[in-house]
């Protein structure tokens, strides 16, 4: 069975570091966010995401970037398109609202040391902390296409 998801992901910076999710059960980091549920608008999929992980209201945000990405988990294909919004949100918050994962912060040097997913995110979020410039990546297999 093949599945297609429309991801939001949430770009929280605090100091120069970005904020990231530690999955509990699978063992990998990834960037705050969910599933757009089908008939739910983007804006309110992104507000939604963020309240019920972190217990955070939005205070700004801003589309700065998609990554398509392909990936196989339990033996099953996934496609998934992430929108990714640069948030400010009211606070800074870190602590979870759910049991199976974690929030840290993560500099350059953690970046290099630990892998968080999609991987063309990270490469794409690491090269947008520098220009600024609106992105499209593609994730194929661990290979990462940036795209103009």
């Amino acid at each position: 069975m093949e599945n297609f998801e429309l991801c939001i992901r949430t770009i929280i910076q605090n100091k120069g570091k970005f904020l990231v999710c530690f999955h509990k059960e699978k063992i990998y980091y990834f960037f705050p966010g969910g599933h757009l549920e089908f008939g739910e608008s983007i804006p309110h999929a992104l507000f939604r995401e963020v309240k019920e992980e972190l217990r955070i209201k939005i205070k700004k945000f801003s589309l700065i970037g998609l990554v398509d990405n392909f990936y196989e988990e339990e033996g099953k294909k996934h496609h998934e398109i992430n929108l990714v919004f640069h948030v400010i949100p009211e606070k800074i918050a870190s602590e979870s609202r759910e049991d199976h994962i974690s929030f840290f912060f993560f500099d350059k040097k953690k970046f290099k040391k630990e892998k968080v997913l999609p991987i063309a995110l990270e490469k794409a979020i690491l090269k947008w902390q520098k220009d600024k410039k609106f992105f499209w990546a593609s994730q194929i297999k661990e290979k990462t296409i940036f795209h103009k």
